[in-house]
């Protein structure tokens, strides 16, 4: 008897050691799932901070961005040889502050990054909701029409549209915001064409409701997730695309400072003065991360598969 006792409590202690890993696996799950969030807000804070020092950027720039001192020229960071605390990140090849270019560039990257990220979901989400709605003829079209975007060369294009209408603020917003549309009407049209067979949908059309209503009330609200999803990662891409353009000279002209244009200039000074083109690149890096994690964040939060 005292043998079969201490059988079955042998037997009954690995089932118990082998319940906790099950148990402990959703707590993990939820627990890295926390702490992306966590990086999430923290990028948040960090994105706030720099859309707040664009806004202000009269109160808070030590400097007029376009003031030339030749005799600054060339001025080290204020923690090397020869830099001053008048210029914290030195100046670029004609005497100009560099931090204050660097926070008014700002203004630009991140105007032309939301108005080229709203023009293109505008343009996609209504294009997707009208191909995944009425689909047949209509869905050929537009679908045909994203194909040809999405194959055609983006460097062309901009190299087009700035030869005919010239290089400027708006003109860049246009080139980007046109060719950032196809990937929100591909997502929304795949969305649409499942919610439109769904219960409610088709209790709507059996109630006489107008293909407006239908679409606007009923579909649109359940697309809100990628949307948002999508719009705030663009944001990041239209920054970095707008750096690329302003780059090669067909973006945003000097003196206006942006940190596209900013780096082109810092690029013939790389060996001597790193700081001309690396506290602009820097800031690049620091603005697209932080949008990155926020739109992960909004990712996971927005899931309704995933429980935070």
């Amino acid at each position: 008897m005292t043998a079969a006792r201490t059988g079955a409590d042998v037997a009954v202690k690995p089932a118990r050691g082998a319940a906790r890993p099950a148990a402990s696996a959703p707590s993990r799950g939820s627990l890295r799932r926390l702490v992306r969030l966590k990086w999430g807000m923290a990028a948040a804070a960090l994105l706030l901070t720099i859309v707040a020092s664009a806004i202000f950027a009269p109160s808070i720039a030590p400097h007029d961005p376009l003031a030339v001192n030749i005799r600054q020229r060339l001025a080290p960071p204020v923690w090397m040889d020869g830099g001053t605390p008048r210029h914290l990140l030195g100046t670029d090849q004609i005497g100009r502050d560099l931090l204050a270019r660097v926070i008014y560039g700002g203004r630009v990257s991140l105007v032309i990054g939301v108005s080229a990220m709203l023009l293109s979901a505008t343009i996609g989400v209504l294009l997707g909701l009208t191909a995944g709605y009425f689909g047949r003829r209509i869905d050929w079209v537009i679908t045909m029409v994203v194909n040809v975007l999405l194959t055609f060369p983006f460097v062309l294009l901009a190299l087009a549209v700035i030869a005919v209408l010239g290089s400027s603020l708006s003109n860049m917003i246009i080139v980007l915001g046109v060719a950032g549309w196809p990937i929100y009407a591909r997502v929304i049209r795949a969305e649409t064409l499942a919610i439109r067979e769904r219960e409610f949908v088709l209790a709507g059309r059996a109630l006489g409701m107008s293909h407006a209503r239908l679409i606007f009330r009923q579909i649109l609200p359940n697309l809100v997730s990628p949307i948002v999803v999508i719009a705030t990662l663009q944001v990041a891409q239209v920054i970095v695309l707008e750096s690329f353009l302003s780059f090669l000279g067909l973006g945003i002209q000097p003196p206006t400072p942006a940190w596209g244009n900013m780096l082109g200039e810092g690029r013939v000074y790389m060996l001597n003065s790193w700081w001309i083109a690396a506290f602009p690149g820097l800031a690049i890096f620091t603005t697209t991360f932080a949008i990155n994690l926020m739109g992960n964040a909004l990712r996971d939060w927005l899931d309704p598969h995933m429980k935070l």
